[in-house]
């Protein structure tokens, strides 16, 4: 349940230590499922920088606003190499770069369901046998500074992650993936690629 936890920066502990007391019967393991509204936007879709130049690019995930060192540290590298194959830029690195282009990526990860800790306390306390769901939000912003003078282009993209716990059904608008690394990988692609098509259509992107 840790990895769970520091991986996908869950905002959800209460959950997580009610589904661990559990554990011990067999009962409870947390099901996964990414939401189905949101689509990867091909790389063939996206406007390039005209005329290509290079871009700096920082990385945070957040975890309610907060720094969440862990899950930066675990998906940068991903996120790195996304905005690299999409073509938008000449090249993309983590260094300043001879014109200034800056690119900063933002996802926070935000609790969508109300009274989260009396659900999984239940939950816990009932071994399984009343089942959870829980939806977390991920909001994705993009600000992006096509020089070190230019004024900043600012994109969003939102995302849901679903998780059941214990005895309830699966959602009807979610596909299931096996962990919570592998959940956090899919959504991240997504709505970074959703961002960045937004970005990249702006009238003064350049």
């Amino acid at each position: 349940m840790q990895g769970i936890a520091t991986t996908f920066g869950r905002t959800l502990n209460v959950v997580l230590l009610a589904a661990t007391l559990a554990a011990l019967s067999g009962c409870i393991v947390p099901h996964f499922y990414v939401d189905d509204a949101v689509k990867e936007v091909p790389a063939a879709n996206l406007r390039k920088t005209e005329p290509p130049h290079p871009v700096q690019v920082m990385f945070e995930f957040q975890t309610k606003g907060a720094p969440n060192a862990k899950a930066t540290e675990v998906l940068k590298a991903r996120v790195l190499a996304q905005i690299k194959d999409s073509s938008v830029f000449a090249d993309v690195s983590e260094a300043p770069v001879a014109d200034g282009a800056l690119l900063s990526i933002q996802i926070n990860n935000v609790s969508l369901t109300d009274d989260v800790a009396r659900k999984g306390f239940g939950t816990g306390l009932t071994f399984g046998l009343v089942g959870t769901s829980v939806d977390d939000g991920y909001i994705c912003t993009l600000t992006y500074h096509a020089d070190a003078q230019a004024p900043a282009l600012v994109s969003q993209a939102r995302h849901v992650l679903h998780t059941t716990i214990g005895n309830t059904s699966a959602p009807l608008n979610g596909t299931p993936v096996a962990s919570a690394r592998e959940a956090a990988e899919l959504l991240t692609r997504q709505v970074l690629s959703q961002a960045l098509n937004d970005l990249t259509h702006k009238t003064d992107f350049r």
